[in-house]
C-alpha cells in the first residue's frame, strides 16, 4: 500500500520513468517489469484516452513500475478521473503560480483535506486493497508533481514548491525553452535555460521537494541530470527503448 516512487523520492533517490505510447498490455507489462520505477500515461500530449488508461492499468496491475498520469490540465475533473483509474500519482502541467499548485494538491485529496470526489472502487481494485483501506491511505500516498514549464513559473518556483502536498516538480524543457525565446533543440545547452533549471533544483532542495524533468537523450545525459540534482525523471519513451535495444543488440553481432 506504499507508493514506492514517493518513498524513493523522499529518501533522495532517483525514480526513473518511461513514457508509454504503445497501447498494448503485453508491451506495458514488459516495460513495467523491466526495472523502471514508474510508467507515464500522457493524456496531455500523448495518444491516451482516460478509458484506455483505465483498461491498461487494470490489465497490468501488479507490475513493479507504478502508473503515473499526466493530466490534460490543472482541473478537478481531469485529476479525479485520472486517480480513479488507480494511478499512483499525477503530473499537472503548466503550473505557474502558488494558487495553481494549491489547486493541484486539493484536487488530489479527499475531504476534508481536498476536493476529490469519492468514487474509489476501481482505484481500490487496482491497488489491491479494500475501499476503506484505499480511502485511508490515498491522501498520503498519491504523488503530486507539478510541471514547471514557463519562465514565470521559474520566477515563482519558491512559492510553488512551498505548497504543502507538492511532492515533485517536473520541468518541461521544450515549453520552458520556448517561453524564454530559446529554440527547443537548445533546451539543454542554452545557458539561460540551464540557469533556470538549476534555480528550480535549488528551490526544490530547499523545500524538500523532488526536482524532476522530462528528459531523454541517453544514459550520459540522464547521469548528468542526476548529478545536477534531478530525481523524478523520465528517461525516454517505450518505442525509443525498443529502438535502442535493437540497435545495441545488432552492434554486437559480427557480420562475416
Amino acid at each position: 500500500m506504499l507508493n514506492r516512487v514517493k518513498q524513493k523520492l523522499k529518501h533522495g533517490r532517483p525514480a526513473l520513468g518511461v513514457n508509454l505510447s504503445v497501447m498494448d498490455p503485453l508491451s506495458i507489462e514488459v516495460v513495467g517489469n523491466s526495472g523502471f520505477d514508474w510508467v507515464l500515461y500522457d493524456t496531455e500530449h500523448g495518444p491516451w484516452s482516460i478509458e484506455t488508461v483505465d483498461d491498461m492499468i487494470r490489465q497490468t496491475r501488479g507490475c513493479s513500475a507504478s502508473p503515473i498520469i499526466r493530466v490534460v490540465w490543472d482541473d478537478l475533473n481531469a485529476i479525479k478521473r485520472a486517480l480513479d483509474t488507480g494511478a499512483y500519482g499525477v503530473i499537472v502541467p503548466w503550473v505557474s503560480t502558488r494558487k495553481m499548485a494549491e489547486d493541484a494538491v486539493r484536487f488530489c485529496r479527499y475531504p476534508p483535506e481536498g476536493l476529490r470526489g469519492c468514487g474509489p472502487g476501481r482505484a481500490a481494485r487496482a491497488w489491491g486493497v479494500s475501499v476503506d483501506e484505499y480511502i485511508e491511505v490515498a491522501n498520503r500516498e498519491i504523488l503530486v508533481a507539478v510541471q514547471i514549464e514557463r519562465a514565470e513559473a521559474v520566477s515563482r518556483v519558491e512559492e510553488i514548491v512551498s505548497v504543502d502536498g507538492v511532492d515533485a516538480t517536473w520541468i518541461g524543457p521544450a515549453d520552458l525553452s520556448l517561453s524564454m525565446g530559446v529554440k527547443v533543440r537548445d533546451a539543454f545547452s542554452d545557458p539561460r535555460v540551464s540557469e533556470a533549471m538549476d534555480a528550480v533544483v535549488d528551490a526544490c532542495v530547499d523545500a524538500g521537494v523532488a526536482p524532476g524533468i522530462a528528459a531523454g537523450g541517453g544514459v550520459e545525459q540522464i547521469n548528468r541530470l542526476i548529478e545536477r540534482g534531478f530525481r523524478f525523471i523520465t528517461v525516454g519513451g517505450d518505442l525509443g527503448m525498443l529502438d535502442l535495444g535493437c540497435a545495441t543488440f545488432l552492434r554486437g553481432i559480427r557480420e562475416p
